[in-house]
């Protein structure tokens, strides 16, 4: 039977120059669940994503993922084990096409990145996958054009989609939704609700009508560490939890 939870972690603490930005988090990510992190600026959300993924090295603690000790891996062992992060800032190509964005990601697994630029018939094979990934994103009818082109809200979408081509089994985003209009934060929303279907999200978002409707289980950091944790409806009416967003003026 597989494990309750995909991905814990004991006593993560982060330490820069005497500062503590993570102190002695202990998280517990469901499996096949949408969980947020949450918290005012400064609560230290991104390190904690950064310790997740190896970007940063944890000053104590232990991270587990698929009941395995992962604390001392590197990012791309953490990437082929299963876990992919999508950053805040649209990691993609911006002068390659949707196609050839698609097919840069479906290669990895290969090992035969970065071969886009090889004969045409060497890459067909990738097309199916591509276009099947640009259609569960609702982009297959922009596939041929640059990702330049796209408005920013689409380029989320185009990030999701390359994402997905990794096959991961855990998604951790980080904030999905900044920068985007109404329009865009829908659309996202709903693609984030449609992947979930079969793997775990992890996400970091500052957008609490979108927390709200995604997640399953929500932690709240302050001051690095965790301060609330449950589902919307009881994380919303904690009172140290409407103080810390009340007293830094975060919505």
């Amino acid at each position: 039977m597989a494990e309750e939870y995909i991905l814990t972690t004991e006593g993560l603490t982060k330490q820069f120059a005497g500062f503590t930005a993570v102190k002695n988090v202990n998280l517990k990510v469901r499996r096949h669940s949408i969980h947020a992190l949450i918290g005012p600026n400064g609560a230290g959300k991104t390190t904690c994503f950064n310790l997740l993924t190896k970007f940063l090295t944890p000053s104590h603690g232990r991270i587990t993922y698929n009941g395995r000790d992962i604390t001392a891996e590197k990012p791309a062992d953490i990437a082929r084990s299963g876990m992919v992060r999508s950053f805040q800032i649209s990691a993609v190509f911006p002068h390659l096409t949707l196609m050839e964005n698609l097919r840069v990601a479906l290669q990895r697994p290969l090992g035969t990145s970065f071969h886009f630029w090889k004969s045409q018939s060497t890459l067909d094979a990738l097309d199916d996958r591509a276009e099947e990934l640009l259609q569960a994103v609702g982009l297959i009818d922009y596939r041929h054009l640059t990702a330049v082109e796209l408005p920013y809200g689409r380029k989320r979408a185009l990030e999701i989609a390359t994402t997905l081509a990794l096959e991961p089994e855990m998604m951790l985003l980080d904030e999905p939704m900044a920068g985007m209009g109404h329009e865009d934060i829908d659309r996202i929303s709903d693609l984030i609700k449609r992947v979930a279907a079969n793997r775990t999200i992890l996400m970091v978002e500052h957008n609490l009508s979108v927390v709200a409707k995604l997640s399953d289980t929500i932690t709240v950091l302050r001051r690095g560490e965790i301060l609330a944790e449950g589902n919307y409806e009881t994380v919303s009416k904690n009172p140290e939890v409407i103080e810390a967003y009340m007293g830094t003026g975060d919505a």
